[in-house]
């Protein structure tokens, strides 16, 4: 693959001053990965003009190495740091308790060996309870603070709630918005025949969106609040021919396009575990319109991603320390052929240090998963398959 790529385009995250790379850097896959993977990731970024990465998780391990890694380099990278996002015996959790939020973002500038963070994220706001106690409580008081002091440049949320999502942005708060945005997340339901309109001139592909989504999008543009893009490739299941709801795979260029041409979008946050991954992303850039073209895929729209992992993880902590994610990712690919599941999928099963047999069919995190995933009849179908 050509390492050489078409100048990175930018657009200012609303009134901010900054301007963010559109091709920007989700950071979940260095989680646990040596500083030579991240090392190889970040630079290879920086050196192609991306200057847009999010950091959410709470580990320390990931944040000291990250800060190693961009030592010398942190004027490069626009970071998006979040306020909430904590961790119970090394698995990933929030917390609105304000001692709590604020003991983990002083670690995260300390990891990162910096004075500031550009965009302080309060994290996770997906229920009524999350806005109440964000924005109703300290925590927004502490992000406000945080902006006065110039310890942060600018205060963003994250959210997968549209509803929720519009409501955080109308306190007229925050700056930017982390959202989840795809083609399989966007589309009108499948009742909507589409098909009718596919060859009209006229066609407004924006009339076919969720109307809360479409709406919160129209929100953020009015209203200057920038919006950076998570879950842009479905965590690659649109990019898959077993997984993808569609009748047939998309390409990176056209999930990214797709993000790209929704309102107040800046940057999409595309998760890499090595530099050619980074390279496949960049290579948007260098692809014409026809290539980035999505407007097929509503043709023969065949679902919602509505009860399917992505792998996010949100639905930690278990109290039985069940990496839930890897378990779905496991069974996902050992479904594909029950009969004849690859020795390496299984081995990578056993080898985790919680089972699906492990469940106990608590529904905590049925609760917290944004996409309605059936977590605990998938435990028992990964016992069953993997026989553990």
């Amino acid at each position: 693959m050509s390492t050489q790529h078409k100048a990175m385009q930018y657009r200012p995250i609303g009134t901010t001053g900054m301007s963010a790379s559109i091709i920007g850097l989700g950071t979940e896959h260095l989680d646990n990965k040596p500083f030579v993977t991240a090392d190889e990731v970040i630079g290879t970024a920086i050196d192609h003009g991306i200057n847009m990465m999010d950091l959410f998780m709470p580990g320390e391990a990931v944040r000291t190495t990250i800060g190693k890694v961009l030592s010398g380099k942190r004027d490069k990278m626009i970071i998006q740091g979040h306020i909430g996002s904590t961790d119970i015996n090394e698995q990933y959790d929030r917390s609105r308790d304000l001692t709590v939020c604020k003991k983990y973002f002083e670690n995260l500038l300390r990891c990162l060996h910096t004075d500031y963070i550009d965009c302080g994220m309060l994290f996770f706001i997906d229920s009524e309870q999350d806005f109440t106690q964000v924005f109703e409580g300290e925590i927004v008081k502490y992000a406000q603070d945080l902006k006065k002091e110039g310890t942060i440049r600018a205060i963003g949320a994250s959210s997968h709630n549209p509803i929720i999502a519009r409501r955080a942005v109308e306190t007229g708060v925050l700056d930017l918005l982390m959202f989840s945005i795809n083609p399989a997340f966007d589309m009108a339901p499948s009742s909507v025949n589409v098909l009718d309109h596919l060859e009209d001139d006229r066609f407004d592909f924006e009339k076919n969106l969720d109307p809360d989504r479409a709406a919160l999008y129209k929100v953020c543009e009015q209203s200057g609040v920038a919006i950076t893009v998570m879950k842009t490739l479905g965590a690659g299941k649109l990019l898959s021919t077993e997984h993808t709801p569609f009748s047939q795979p998309m390409t990176v260029g056209q999930c990214i396009h797709y993000a790209l041409t929704r309102p107040a979008v800046v940057s999409t946050l595309i998760g890499c575990a090595s530099g050619a991954q980074v390279h496949e992303a960049l290579g948007y850039l260098d692809i014409d319109d026809t290539e980035r073209d999505y407007s097929g895929i509503v043709k023969d729209y065949q679902g919602t991603f509505k009860g399917k992992c992505v792998y996010c993880n949100h639905c930690l902590p278990c109290p039985q320390e069940i990496n839930i994610a890897d378990v779905n990712k496991y069974l996902d690919i050992g479904a594909l052929n029950e009969k004849a599941i690859p020795p390496s999928i299984t081995q990578h099963y056993t080898s985790l240090n919680r089972h699906g047999s492990d469940c106990i069919a608590c529904g905590r995190c049925e609760e917290r998963c944004p996409f309605s995933v059936p977590v605990i009849k998938n435990m028992k179908r990964a016992a069953a398959l993997f026989g553990v």
